[in-house]
């Protein structure tokens, strides 16, 4: 019986839990490990997830403070926020329109804010990847950077972010999006 049809016929389980692992690559742990037949395990990239979207709102007056004003200075919204959240996130649990299209994955410029200087001088420098995003970003300054990539410190309390005036990626129907 040819190999295709014994995977459709059986359970993978079966096929290749005794069968021993003979290329070493990023899914495997050894050469020499073999699957057990008790369980059948893989073994994942390692890597660090970033997560976004996973924001706890602090207890009233003991937040750091995000203010958020729209393109013409009118203050849209004062929030609070953790130490470690990201202006993005914190813009999608509080319901300011930041766009975020590619979700945080430094993929978009939709999530362009503009920071008061006083601040935007205390974050680390943009990684390449954020600057080649920047270069795509509408209304860019001096002081702009992806709310994606700003982590939130005590240091940044009573920040200003400022919200352009457009974003280059937004759909053409005009839909808001939601958070997921």
């Amino acid at each position: 019986m040819s190999s295709f049809r014994m995977l459709r016929s059986m359970r993978i389980s079966t096929v290749v839990r005794d069968r021993p692992i003979h290329q070493l690559d990023h899914w495997t742990r050894s050469s020499s490990q073999s699957l057990e037949s008790s369980s059948l395990r893989r073994w994942l990239h390692g890597s660090q997830i970033q997560r976004h979207g996973n924001v706890t709102r602090p207890d009233p007056g003991t937040g750091i403070k995000l203010h958020f004003k729209d393109s013409k200075g009118n203050l849209l919204k004062t929030i609070e926020a953790n130490e470690g959240d990201d202006i993005l996130s914190l813009a999608h649990e509080h319901d300011i329109d930041l766009e975020g299209a590619c979700e945080g994955s430094v993929a978009c410029s939709t999530c362009h804010v503009v920071l008061s200087p006083e601040h935007y001088d205390l974050l680390p420098e943009p990684s390449d990847d954020e600057n080649d995003m920047l270069d795509m970003a509408f209304g860019l300054t001096d002081t702009s950077r992806l709310g994606c990539q700003v982590q939130i410190t005590r240091e940044l309390d009573e920040m200003t972010a400022t919200l352009p005036s457009a974003t280059r990626n937004m759909f053409v129907d005009g839909k808001k999006p939601t958070h997921h």
